[in-house]
This record gives structure tokens, C-alpha cells and sequence, in this order.
């Protein structure tokens, strides 16, 4: 018989689309098992042109009263989608992090020594991921642990 490894750090990556909330059970059922804490990471991408706003349309008090209202949102929806579904809250981490998602990810995975990593997809084809790309591609390739990349589909089997 074969052991199985045992993943005592589960990394689940949301951008709190539906194709994270298909992924979602899948982290959460392995750290369950294992007896493992699992991390719930948000990465907000960079948004330059929110600090043009400041200088041209926007106080600087309007502003931070917006980035209060995104991170109430933000925690929001954590608590919504994810946290309501765990009862023992000991074992979860709840991470944002601002940068360029696929960056953000592996650093860190790297420095929580994270042990499998698990990230919905679009599953996008053809001209529209030449376009809007693929941050789980973008992990698979660079990553040095486990990715493991859950598809979302209906009942049907289509997206």
C-alpha cells in the first residue's frame, strides 16, 4: 500500500469567482483530512490608475475612505463564501496581498512553506487566453510545490 503525503499547509488561491468557489471544497476537504490549516489568499492586482485619482479627481481622504469600503467588501465576502462553511476557524488563515497575482502566489507559498496549492481555472482557449492569460498556467510553471487546478463546470460539463 501506498501513503498518501500528508499536506499539513493547504494554499487555496480566490479571486472570489465562481471558478474559486468550485475549488474551494477540494482545499478545504484536504486540509480537513490531513489535519492541516488551510490559508485562503486574495490577491489584488496592481491598479495605478487608482493613485492618477488622487492627484486629478480625488481627495486624498475620498480615497482612503474607497480602499476602507474595498477591504470591508473584501472581508466580506471571505466570511460569506468560505468562513461560513468551517466550523473549526483555528485552522484557517485568511491572507490579501496587492502585486501581480502569479508573483504574489509563489512568494507566499515559499515563505509559509506552503505544502499543496490548489486554484480554480477558467479554462479559457484561444484568443481569449492570448488575451486575459491564465494565472494558473502562469503557477504550474513556476511553481516548486504541488499545484493542484480544479476546472469549473456546470452539471452539464460545460462551462
Amino acid at each position: 500500500m501506498i501513503d498518501y503525503p500528508k499536506y499539513k499547509k493547504v494554499l487555496f488561491c480566490t479571486d472570489f469567482s465562481k471558478n474559486s468557489d468550485c475549488a474551494f471544497d477540494y482545499a478545504f476537504g484536504i486540509a480537513k483530512r490531513d489535519d492541516g490549516v488551510l490559508y485562503i489568499l486574495n490577491v489584488i492586482p496592481p491598479a495605478p490608475q487608482l493613485y492618477k485619482l488622487e492627484d486629478t479627481y480625488l481627495t486624498k481622504e475620498q480615497l482612503d475612505e474607497i480602499r476602507t469600503i474595498l477591504r470591508k467588501d473584501r472581508e466580506k465576502m471571505f466570511n460569506d463564501k468560505y468562513l461560513t462553511h468551517i466550523k473549526d476557524k483555528t485552522k484557517v488563515r485568511v491572507v490579501t496581498e496587492s502585486g501581480r497575482e502569479d508573483d504574489k502566489i509563489i512568494e507566499f507559498a515559499q515563505k509559509e512553506k506552503i505544502d499543496i496549492l490548489v486554484i480554480g481555472t477558467h479554462g479559457r482557449t484561444g484568443i481569449e487566453h492570448v488575451f486575459l492569460g491564465s494565472v494558473a498556467e502562469k503557477i504550474i510553471r513556476r511553481s516548486p510545490i504541488p499545484v493542484f487546478v480544479i476546472p469549473c463546470k456546470d452539471k452539464t460539463g460545460l462551462d
